[in-house]
């Protein structure tokens, strides 16, 4: 059995935890520190959290011997999650009495016994807690039962306060939590205000109360989005109170960021368009220049005008693939079937298949003895191109970037590390959304239409694989993927 929670440590550790968020830091560094800071009060050999959206969920944080864990994916519909979900709040569960592969994995890690909780916040699951433990001795008590879910309830409170999470940003806890709400007469004039609307519009109950509603209401049962003066968009829907003849219920939300979206998605075609372009441009320059000057070239001008016409169009035959690939949000259908295959094999022809200029930069150190992994081997010329094309990008010239891999019990892994301007780690899961970039605007300093890490995350989790970025010590970033071992 675990010794007994070490509290005074734990105390002033929560303490340092309130001054940092006090002072600014928030997101998913918080979260890291108070996972490291539950581990060694618990006694756990590691632990991490899912926060879980509208369809599934994503451990977003992870420490100690479940390190390996960051970014796995986890499927709410598993007879496991909805055990956790809807059973005891907190429950421990030998992991080799449970199907699915993260049981697998973890156990394949050494790990026996899980320890979870529940992040609740009013009604709503955000998240959920684990500990893990090595030992089949190591059976939590009913104190590190206590603890652990005093310390679900403080990141519930994060998610309450919205300091930096959720980490993806939207979904129905973020919907939920910022629902202002209204109730006027018939004339327009308020009758209750509660707290999120004086959040939401910064207009508080006494600006209100008795006063017109400061914004027009949609057809009932509709809903409508509207401009606030300060540039704010809120969605706004109403309906009747039921059990009354003359009462309206109002509710908005700030959903800014949604119309930022669609702004993204208007700097997504611009930018593709030019991508599009300067290859066409490129090709249809040379093809002319050949076509009018054919007998004027000697050899060897004709032969690099064909050689970059040939380059060029490779790169469009990519984008276009790369597209298309995107406009599909449901998903591609094709692809192999996961099969056992030599990664390392895999890896050194996808590294043949670079631009010369990116395998100049490469610094390959892979493994003789790597055990197979279990995948679709034809897309690792693909993620392998994604993922150093990104380190490239973010990259000062000269410095190196590197190809690793290793394995564990469960998974085979390869890294793409680089010492470059690094992820801010409030982007190490936003960076792998549709079209989302880091920079907007005028202020954007690299190219690209925000679609190379949702490729690879799309491609490697069809294989029951998954893919985080970290930043790496010593400054850069850190973007690693895991296959199941075969």
């Amino acid at each position: 059995m675990p010794a007994r929670p070490d509290y005074a440590a734990f105390i002033a550790g929560h303490a340092e935890v309130i001054e940092r968020i006090n002072s600014g830091e928030a997101g998913l560094p918080i979260l890291g520190v108070v996972l490291r800071l539950a581990q060694s009060a618990l006694g756990a050999a590691g632990m991490t959290f899912a926060e879980f959206g509208p369809s599934g969920g994503r451990i977003v944080a992870a420490t100690g011997a479940a390190e390996w864990a960051l970014g796995r994916p986890v499927d709410k519909g598993s007879p496991t999650t909805k055990r956790l979900l809807t059973g005891l709040r907190t429950q421990v569960i030998s992991l080799n009495r449970i199907e699915g592969q993260f049981p697998e994995q973890a156990t394949g890690h050494g790990l026996h016994t899980m320890l979870v909780t529940r992040a609740i916040l009013g009604d709503i699951v955000v998240g959920s807690l684990q500990a893990l433990y090595r030992e089949v001795e190591d059976l939590p008590t009913i104190e590190h039962h206590t603890l652990i879910e005093f310390v679900a309830t403080n990141l519930a409170h994060m998610y309450g306060h919205q300091v930096g999470l959720p980490v993806h940003g939207d979904g129905p806890v973020v919907a939920a939590l910022a629902d202002g709400l209204a109730i006027i007469d018939y004339d327009r004039k308020v009758r209750l205000w509660n707290p999120a609307a004086e959040e939401v519009t910064g207009l508080s109950t006494a600006d209100v109360l008795n006063a017109t509603l400061p914004f027009p209401i949609p057809v009932l049962g509709q809903t409508l989005d509207h401009r606030l003066a300060d540039g704010r968009w809120l969605k706004i829907t109403a309906s009747e109170l039921t059990g009354t003849v003359d009462s309206i219920v109002v509710t908005f939300r700030d959903i800014s960021d949604q119309h930022r979206r669609d702004g993204d998605r208007d700097l997504f075609v611009a930018l593709t368009s030019h991508e599009l372009r300067t290859p066409v441009t490129v090709i249809k320059g040379y093809a002319d220049t050949l076509n009018s000057h054919w007998d004027e070239l000697p050899e060897y001008e004709r032969r690099h005008a064909t050689d970059v016409i040939g380059q060029r169009a490779g790169e469009l035959a990519k984008l276009v693939d790369r597209l298309l690939s995107a406009a599909d949000q449901s998903g591609p259908t094709t692809g192999s079937p996961p099969t056992p295959f030599d990664l390392v094999e895999a890896l050194r022809v996808a590294e043949r298949d670079l631009p010369t200029a990116l395998r100049r930069r490469l610094l390959v150190r892979l493994p003789v003895d790597l055990p197979k992994a279990i995948g679709d081997r034809s897309t690792i010329t693909t993620i392998l191109t994604e993922l150093v094309t990104n380190a490239d990008k973010y990259s000062g010239d000269g410095t190196v970037i590197e190809l690793t891999a290793h394995s564990d019990e469960r998974t085979v892994v390869f890294r793409v590390s680089d010492r470059g301007i690094g992820v801010r780690p409030e982007h190490v899961e936003r960076a792998f959304d549709r079209f989302w970039q880091a920079e907007s605007g005028d202020r954007r300093r690299f190219p690209g239409a925000g679609l190379g890490l949702y490729l690879v995350r799309r491609v490697i989790e069809r294989q029951n694989g998954w893919v985080s970025l970290r930043p790496r010590d010593g400054g850069g970033t850190v973007a690693e993927v895991r296959l199941p071992r075969g």
